[in-house]
């Protein structure tokens, strides 16, 4: 089954967060495990990000509510953490939880051939979830890479992970497992 790896919003700004800033290096760490293990069996792997513009034009409901914007275009906090092995890859940048809202991602994905998403990066409970909900909805099969996702919010992120493993039976697997199954990917033979 052909796969591509979603990598989602490892940017400085989500790391701001003490309850994610703790643990940056374990996911960088796994992230780039997650894109080695792609890129040694040929299979793509795209970065997407989250980026707003100053002028409110792409601000959500709470960001409009509070008046407040977050993650600019060319700010720091829209610059990807460092460490983080993304300079090779495709980069696609959305405004909205889900990386398919208001995107080119379902364009990117069908060129790709893929019918199975591996997804990794922040915020479990969020924009991982979002994505994943709007993946089934495409009819693409999910799995999230567990030693590549993190939540500022691990309450809500182990109860979202288990609707979206029971209801619509996309699994969290370990590093290992997610190697065997991207060797196992027909767009990496």
């Amino acid at each position: 089954m052909n796969t591509a790896v979603l990598v989602i919003d490892m940017q400085n700004a989500y790391f701001e967060d003490p309850a994610l800033g703790g643990r940056r290096e374990e996911l960088v760490d796994g992230c780039n495990r997650l894109i080695d293990a792609a890129a040694a069996r040929g299979v793509p792997v795209l970065m997407v990000s989250t980026e707003h513009e100053r002028d409110k034009s792409t601000w959500t409901l709470s960001m409009l509510d509070d008046d407040q914007g977050f993650i600019f275009s060319g700010s720091k906090q829209a610059d990807f953490v460092p460490g983080l092995k993304y300079e090779e890859l495709p980069r696609m940048v959305k405004t909205r939880d889900s990386a398919f809202m208001g995107t080119d991602l379902l364009l990117r994905l069908r060129n790709f051939g893929a019918q199975q998403l591996v997804l990794a990066g922040v915020s479990t409970h969020n924009c991982v979830a979002q994505t994943a909900a709007d993946a089934f909805a495409h009819n693409f099969r999910v799995v999230f890479a567990a030693d590549a996702m993190a939540s500022n919010n691990e309450d809500y992120a182990k109860a979202i992970r288990g609707i979206l493993s029971d209801e619509y039976r996309q699994p969290v697997l370990k590093a290992a497992e997610i190697e065997e199954l991207l060797a196992q990917s027909s767009n990496g033979q």
